[in-house]
């Protein structure tokens, strides 16, 4: 079992049980809005200066607010996606980490990023459009793929645009994952 030297950030117990079963890491339960907390928030911000913190929230809308509450007490955070199809429970259509795969997990948390402190212009709506991940009638089911591949998750047009900026991804790195995702 692979050891996570951060400690990771999820919402809540079932989340905990999920990701141990797919790694060896200290977790920190925010359970939900409750992230608000100044407690909470400081035991992250401890957390980061000790051992570093990967937040790896459910695929949701609650997930990114709880993400960005984090990111906006502690900068510099590594951010872990997994996709909402690998997060989904077949049976209820529960959404969360706790439904993913040890797999899938492993592999988020490897393709954990970090937001860059320069904000570096790489990529623009000319190329969201250019790579149909902006106004085609497939460019959401594109934008879903393309963020489990480059591991940045989900988002709509403009949040993914800044998202590509904002965890630096390379223009070739970009590249694979739109040749990946035209392959299917």
């Amino acid at each position: 079992m692979k050891k996570i030297m951060e400690t990771i950030v999820v919402e809540g117990r079932d989340d905990v049980t999920a990701v141990k079963a797919a790694v060896d890491a200290e977790l920190i339960i925010v359970n939900g809005f409750a992230v608000r907390k100044r407690t909470t928030l400081e035991k992250i911000r401890v957390a980061q200066e000790r051992t570093g913190v990967i937040v790896f929230t459910d695929p949701d809308f609650a997930g990114e607010k709880i993400r960005k509450t984090i990111e906006d007490y502690v900068p510099g955070v590594k951010h872990a996606y997994i996709g909402r199809k690998d997060g989904t429970r077949a049976r209820d259509g529960n959404v969360g980490i706790e439904n993913a795969k040890p797999e899938v997990i492993i592999e988020a948390l490897a393709k954990a990023k970090c937001k860059m402190v320069d904000r570096i212009e790489n990529f623009t709506s000319g190329d969201m459009i250019e790579y149909g991940l902006s106004g085609g009638g497939e460019s959401k089911v594109r934008r879903q793929e393309v963020g489990v591949i480059l591991g940045i998750g989900y988002a709509n047009a403009k949040q993914f645009l800044s998202k590509l900026n904002h965890f630096g991804i390379s223009r070739e790195e970009f590249l694979k994952a739109i040749e990946k995702v035209d392959k299917k």
